[in-house]
């Protein structure tokens, strides 16, 4: 089901370089066909990136502008705010200011995991980039680096909800206050190993609850910021994504799409559809202002959900290994004229 209309005429939108980079990649041809946000989806595969202009109707690889740079390779991160457009994709970043048509590379020591990119990108420029490698901090959006922290180990995913900068890595759970430059943990009551997947609360600088999904030992969960830990449940299972919307908390594991209505207590297979399929990542399009819809990443293309993930479909790459999927954010709610 596509978007309203309405909303999607308001997502009709022209590169405008409004963010600006130290070489600002070629304009795209005249013929392009303009980018309409509300209907446009992302994902990454194992042989690079694809785009759906139709809201997952159909999709076609992003190729780049004749002679520039394209994303190839496993695509295992994507994060667009439009018109900015950030992948991660094997040991570079790309970056494209025109919605995804024209595209930057930078180079990376490691495998690119994670990328995240401060939430005012117009105020702040910062940009953090997960590697196997360790973990990269950018203070001038990828133009420069600074020397990697956490020097060795693999940062798999990253949130900043501020001050706290957490981190999913090969040794568990990270923390800095500090901007990157020094971290505590993995704590106490997490086991060792890979962490995949984090959850955090909206309100974490006042209520500091996260979840913690593991690659072999299901769920965790930390009431103090990442301080200790206890089990929550999927024992056993690779638990690939974690998203916490209310009173929900969705998981991505080998079993398909797994809901918990209790913080984790109990769990419940949606599964109606999927076919038996892993699921890799979960993308809730709309979040966090409605959950009902949900877009799955599996090792046989897209499935989508339009009732919170009770029944499934196929949304097209049938056949394809997806690792990730991303769409620009909602537009803001119009406001009404003040009447005179």
């Amino acid at each position: 089901m596509r978007r309203p209309a309405a909303v999607a005429l308001g997502g009709l939108l022209l590169a405008t370089g409004a963010f600006g980079f130290a070489q600002a990649p070629a304009r795209p041809a005249a013929s392009a066909a303009p980018v309409v946000t509300t209907l446009t989806l992302f994902a990454g595969a194992a042989e690079g990136l694809w785009r759906s202009r139709d809201w997952g109707g159909s999709w076609e690889p992003v190729q780049g502008a004749k002679g520039g740079a394209a994303p190839s390779g496993a695509v295992r991160s994507i994060h667009p705010l439009g018109p900015r457009v950030y992948v991660g994709a094997e040991r570079q970043v790309l970056v494209s200011d025109d919605f995804g048509e024209t595209w930057t590379a930078l180079g990376v020591p490691g495998l690119v995991l994670a990328v995240l990119p401060s939430r005012y990108p117009q105020a702040d420029s910062t940009l953090f980039v997960g590697t196997t490698e360790g973990l990269l901090k950018s203070p001038d959006a990828g133009r420069t680096f600074d020397r990697p922290a956490l020097a060795g180990i693999p940062v798999s995913r990253l949130e900043w909800p501020g001050p706290a900068l957490v981190v999913a890595t090969g040794r568990g759970v990270m923390v800095s206050l500090d901007g990157g430059a020094s971290f505590t943990g993995p704590g106490t009551g997490l086991p060792g190993g890979d962490v995949l997947s984090i959850a955090l609360s909206a309100f974490f600088a006042a209520d500091p609850v996260l979840f913690a999904g593991t690659a072999a030992d299901g769920v965790f969960r930390s009431r103090d910021g990442g301080k200790t830990w206890s089990p929550a449940g999927l024992d056993g299972q690779r638990v690939g994504d974690l998203v916490w919307l209310g009173p929900f908390l969705y998981a991505a594991t080998g079993a398909g799409v797994q809901r918990s209505e209790d913080m984790g207590h109990t769990w419940v297979t949606l599964a109606d559809g999927l076919e038996g399929r892993p699921v890799y990542r979960l993308l809730f399009p709309l979040a966090p202002a409605s959950g009902a819809e949900i877009f799955a990443a599996t090792d046989q293309g897209v499935w989508r959900s339009a009732d919170g993930g009770l029944h499934w479909q196929r949304s097209g790459l049938n056949g394809r290994f997806v690792l990730s999927l991303g769409t620009f954010p909602p537009l803001p709610p119009a406001r009404g004229k003040k009447k005179g």
